[in-house]
C-alpha cells in the first residue's frame, strides 16, 4: 500500500518488476563460473568440441543489458569457438562456413565439408553432462542454443555456439544449419550509452514498461522488439523525467504509432523486427491508447485534482493488482 504515486511506483518496481538484488549477483557469479566449465570441454579428448576463443566469448540477452523483469528465467550467453582454418561465406539469407582445410573437431560436425550449424549445438549439448551440478540440457525451440538446467540454481542457461569473424560480427546458428550474424555488444551499447544521456533513469522506465507488455497488452510483444521500441522513444526525448509515471504516460501515446510501423534492428542484421499481423499490431495501438488515456487521467488527478488514491487507482488499472492500492 502506498499514500502517494512516487511511493506506489517505488514498491511497485522493488516487489513485482525488478529481479532481486541479491540473486542477480549470485546469477552473474553463476554465469562466470559457467563460462570456466564450459571452457575446459575442449580439453576433454572424449567430447570431440571445436576449440574456445575464450577471448571473444559474450554476455547477451535482457540479463546482461539490466533490463530483465522478474522471474529470473534464463541466462543468455555466447560460447565462442576458434575458426580453426575454416572460412566463412555469405550468401544471400545467411552465412556458410567452410571446413576442407579446418581441424578434424569441425570436419566432424560438417558436412560435405560445411560445418553443420545444428551439429554444433547439438555437440555443445551432448557435452554438458560433464560439467558439475548437471541436471539435464535440452534445445532451445528456435534450434539456435543449448539450453542447460544445473542443480542449484531456479534459471536455465541458453548457450549459443558462435564464431567472431575477421569483420567483427558474430555468426550465430540459425536453427536451419547454417549461421546468421549478429553482435550484441552494439545492443549493449546502445543501452548503455542512453541510459547515461538520461542520468540513469532509462533502465527502470525499459523494465516497468516492459511488466505492462508481459501481463497487461491485449498481445505480449517479443521482450526484445518491445525493448528496441523503448530505446527509439527515449531517443526521441532530449530527458527523461525524474517522475516515472511521466514518461510512462508519454511512451504509451508513443507506442500506440510505433507498433504499427517498422522498427529496424539496431544492428542492422536482421531488418524490420516487427512481424506482428497487421489484427495484432492495431489490437496493440487501441490497448496503448487505452493506457495513454488512462495515464493521463492518472497524473491530472495527481497535480489538478489533488487526489493521489484517485490516481494510484488509475494506474492500478494499468498495471493491475501487483501495482500497490492506496493506504
Amino acid at each position: 500500500m502506498a499514500k502517494t504515486v512516487n511511493t506506489a511506483f517505488t514498491e511497485f518496481n522493488k516487489k513485482s518488476v525488478n529481479l532481486d538484488l541479491e540473486r542477480v549477483k549470485i546469477a552473474r557469479a553463476s554465469r562466470d563460473w559457467l563460462f570456466t566449465q564450459l571452457n575446459k570441454l575442449d580439453g576433454d579428448s572424449n567430447l570431440e568440441v571445436p576449440y574456445k576463443y575464450a577471448e571473444m566469448h559474450c554476455k547477451f540477452g535482457s540479463f546482461a543489458r539490466n533490463t530483465k523483469i522478474k522471474e529470473l528465467d534464463d541466462i543468455d550467453l555466447m560460447f565462442c569457438l576458434t575458426a580453426d582454418g575454416a572460412v566463412y561465406y555469405k550468401n544471400e539469407s545467411n552465412y556458410a562456413i567452410h571446413t576442407p582445410n579446418a581441424g578434424q573437431k569441425l570436419k566432424n560436425l560438417s558436412q560435405d565439408n560445411v560445418l553443420n550449424s545444428i551439429k554444433v549445438v547439438n555437440k555443445i549439448k551432448s557435452s554438458l553432462a560433464t560439467i558439475e551440478q548437471y541436471k539435464s540440457a535440452d534445445l532451445h525451440s528456435r534450434g539456435e542454443a543449448a539450453t542447460l538446467s544445473l542443480l542449484s540454481y531456479e534459471w536455465v542457461f541458453d548457450i549459443v555456439p558462435c564464431f567472431y569473424t575477421d569483420t567483427e560480427l558474430y555468426l550465430i546458428p540459425d536453427g536451419a544449419g547454417n549461421w546468421k550474424p549478429t553482435d550484441p555488444r552494439i545492443d549493449q551499447k546502445k543501452v548503455v550509452d542512453l541510459n547515461k544521456v538520461h542520468s540513469g533513469r532509462l533502465l527502470q522506465l525499459i523494465r516497468t514498461l516492459k511488466f505492462w507488455n508481459r501481463h497487461h497488452s491485449s498481445y505480449t510483444v517479443s521482450s526484445y522488439l518491445f525493448e528496441c521500441i523503448v530505446l527509439n522513444y527515449a531517443q526521441t526525448r532530449t530527458e527523461l523525467s525524474k517522475w516515472i509515471d511521466y514518461d510512462v504516460r508519454d511512451f504509451f501515446e508513443y507506442y500506440s504509432t510505433a507498433i504499427l510501423q517498422n522498427v529496424n534492428d539496431a544492428k542492422g542484421f536482421q531488418g524490420d523486427l516487427n512481424t506482428l499481423s497487421s489484427d495484432e499490431k492495431l489490437s496493440v495501438s487501441q490497448k496503448a491508447v487505452w493506457a495513454h488515456n488512462k495515464a493521463i487521467e492518472a497524473v491530472d488527478s495527481e497535480l489538478n485534482v489533488k487526489n493521489q488514491e484517485k490516481a494510484i487507482n488509475k494506474w492500478r488499472k494499468i498495471f493491475g493488482k501487483d501495482f500497490p492500492s492506496y493506504g
